[in-house]
């Protein structure tokens, strides 16, 4: 196939990528604005390796922007030209804009979640569980929206490094029920299996009046929000975040609001 005709491209770049629901959300909204065919978006399998000569290729040629999933966050912010406070101080990037071929760098993922979270929410006491690039936006995201944020790793040092420069706390042994927001970051859970045996909560823990957000994403809901819901939590899936994040990156993009409720219904039949 010649691939899509010469438009307004946008795509994911990702290794491996094939299981990302983006193309599907993101064209979504593309079709609901009647900005099909002249724009489009697609999924595209990009080696670490090749990555950065990638990324210049398509910033020369008539793509408008990329997000970035793993591994190439970090990447993503070495190759720009430019970068916005939020990729600047996270140390990583998911969203470029291409401007007359230059690369600027951008981070939605923690304005994302700071998105899905409720007005009356009080701002007082976060946990961030895991210390990779999901949790350093995280945690920057709440710090700076007002929460005292502590922080727990399998390894304590990684936690360290991350609240030292993000600002928080670490924690050794959390009790769950005394945030009112409760973030899973790490990867557990990634492979499908129950993140809960290898996070520091059990089910019980949980309460209401407080939010537990799992940023990863698959078939159906997780351990771990299935036992925050049980306790009478409110819980948030990764498709949610999926879905803010991706919301801001596709205005920064085109200058247009998308739908929430078009792209989240998208993410969810997908």
């Amino acid at each position: 196939s010649t691939g899509p005709p010469a438009g307004k491209r946008l795509a994911v770049l990702g290794f491996p990528v094939s299981h990302s629901r983006s193309p599907v959300m993101q064209t979504a909204a593309l079709n609901d604005l009647g900005m099909t065919p002249e724009w489009s978006y697609e999924a595209i399998e990009v080696a670490p390796d090749d990555f950065a000569a990638r990324v210049a290729e398509m910033a020369a040629g008539d793509f408008v922007g990329v997000n970035v999933t793993v591994p190439h966050k970090e990447a993503a912010l070495r190759v720009s030209d430019t970068a916005g406070p939020a990729a600047v101080q996270i140390g990583a990037a998911n969203t470029l804009i291409f401007e007359g071929g230059s690369v600027r760098a951008e981070n939605t993922d923690g304005p994302g979640v700071l998105d899905s979270l409720p007005d009356e929410l009080p701002r007082n006491r976060a946990l961030v569980l895991g210390a990779g690039g999901a949790a350093r936006a995280v945690v920057w995201a709440l710090a700076g929206d007002g929460f005292a944020v502590d922080v727990w790793n399998r390894t304590t040092a990684r936690a360290t490094a991350l609240a030292d420069e993000l600002g928080g706390e670490v924690v050794i042994s959390p009790k769950a029920a005394e945030y009112d927001l409760v973030v899973n970051a790490s990867t557990a859970g990634l492979g499908g299996e129950d993140a809960i045996g290898s996070l520091p909560v059990d089910p019980g823990d949980f309460r209401q009046g407080q939010i537990v957000i799992d940023l990863v994403y698959g078939t159906g809901p997780s351990g771990l929000l299935e036992a925050a819901r049980r306790d009478g939590a409110d819980a948030v899936d990764g498709l949610e975040i999926l879905v803010r994040q991706g919301a801001r990156s596709f205005l920064m993009w085109t200058g247009r609001e998308p739908s929430l409720e078009v792209m989240r219904s998208a993410a969810r039949t997908s």
